[in-house]
């Protein structure tokens, strides 16, 4: 019997409950990165299930982290919604077969090494600092949202909504601060059990989904639809599409080392086969429409401080959300207020995490900060690609005043390169 299967026997009951409570925790997170990337809702529930199997699957042949969960990412959601704009929704299938193709070929030569080191740790966390400030202040209007407008902005409904908000907004931070060690899901479950009592008691804005059917077709691309000429067009989807990849793995190598640190038996990652998940699970979406996938720190410490102790976990992850795939109703009586608290506080985590730029000095943190402002004003693409542009920049005058020229700069940048 596969080692890692009878593993998963050995642990079924503890991976059982984690992925259960994990499973509650991600319904609301998906359904607010869906909105924030202008994707059905839906979609985003297929694709939590669709990579909770795959992750599960490639686990018992080749692991990479043992208690991660995978799902849809906040860090990516401003990214799907840019390409819906530029694209449209028709071709963000093909987008996504381009990004898993250019996922394929990291994992085949191990690339990712070479990615983290063009693309500094610090202006990834400078950019999902920029993603997180979208997030916050796209979400923060559920906070103070009421179902009947009047003349008067500040009416009785809307003093509740921003009462219940504020009052649970402390009681959401309080527990967080308390249980994220041991109970990281509570604070969840706790506002959402309050705030679904109380939709039943109080005029409350809930949160609403179309239905979209399962259904498979080929990933072709719809460039008639388009203005333009096709062939840069195309060029630019593929730019899109390798930016897009290079986010995702970046996030995951990062996940895989806080997950390996928080692993109840210190196992060790393997940051290639994490990867050959993710492109497995991005290119078996596009069939369905799917989105991006990678191994979220948010639900992976869930997951983790719950007991998991096997990729199980994620088959039972899959189930809650194939529960409210098929009874909607179950989270349909979720207030927007309450989805709103949940949303803006990942954004406030995901801007207060560039923090972790400080120890490597200040250069490292004023170009994360610069970057975040630019992503924010400009977009993911643009600001990403202008700071990139701007530090390359900035690193070649540095070396030239130290007195080397452009041949032996260009000699040292492939010599760092080189050693990995």
């Amino acid at each position: 019997m596969n080692i890692n299967l009878k593993e998963s026997f050995n642990h079924i009951k503890r991976d059982a409950l984690a992925g259960i409570v994990t499973g509650v925790m991600a319904v609301p997170l998906t359904i607010g990165i869906c909105m924030m990337s202008d994707y059905p809702v839906m979609t985003g529930l297929y694709t939590v299930i669709f990579a909770c199997l795959v992750s599960f699957i490639t686990y018992l042949f080749k692991p990479g982290n043992y208690t991660g969960t995978p799902g849809v990412a906040a860090g990516l959601a401003p990214a799907l919604a840019l390409g819906i704009t530029l694209f449209g929704m028709e071709n963000m299938p093909f987008v996504i077969l381009l990004t898993s193709l250019f996922q394929v070929l990291v994992w085949k030569y191990r690339l990712e090494v070479y990615i983290l080191k063009l693309v500094p740790k610090y202006l990834v966390e400078g950019l999902l600092a920029g993603v997180g400030l979208k997030i916050a202040l796209k979400f923060l209007p559920f906070l103070y949202a009421i179902e009947h407008e009047s003349d008067t902005w500040l009416n009785l409904e809307r003093e509740i909504v921003i009462g219940l908000s504020v009052v649970s907004f402390i009681l959401f931070i309080v527990l967080f601060k308390y249980y994220k060690k041991k109970m990281p899901a509570l604070p969840y479950f706790i506002i959402m059990a309050v705030g679904l009592t109380l939709s039943f008691f109080l005029p409350l804005p809930r949160v609403t989904f179309d239905s979209v059917p399962f259904t498979l077709a080929l990933p072709l691309p719809h460039l008639s639809g388009l203005e333009g000429n096709s062939w840069l067009i195309l060029l630019k989807m593929i730019g899109f599409a390798i930016m897009l990849g290079s986010i995702d793995v970046i996030e995951q190598v990062m996940s895989n080392v806080a997950i390996e640190k928080i692993d109840p038996y210190k196992r060790k990652t393997d940051t290639n086969n994490s990867l050959l998940a993710i492109w497995i699970a991005n290119l078996g979406a596009t069939l369905f429409g799917g989105m991006t996938n990678l191994d979220g720190l948010a639900k992976s410490t869930t997951n983790t401080v719950a007991g998991a102790v096997t990729k199980t976990s994620n088959l039972f992850t899959s189930l809650v959300v194939l529960l409210v795939v098929l009874f909607p109703v179950l989270v349909t009586h979720i207030p927007l207020y309450v989805l709103g608290i949940i949303m803006v506080y990942s954004g406030w985590k995901m801007i207060a995490n560039i923090s972790h730029v400080r120890p490597e000095g200040n250069y490292a943190l004023t170009m994360a900060v610069i970057c975040a402002f630019l992503v924010f004003e400009m977009g993911i693409f643009e600001g990403l690609l202008l700071l990139l542009a701007a530090h390359a920049a900035l690193q070649y005058l540095f070396m030239r005043k130290k007195g080397k020229n452009t041949r032996e700069i260009v000699s040292d940048f492939k010599s760092s390169l080189a050693h990995n």
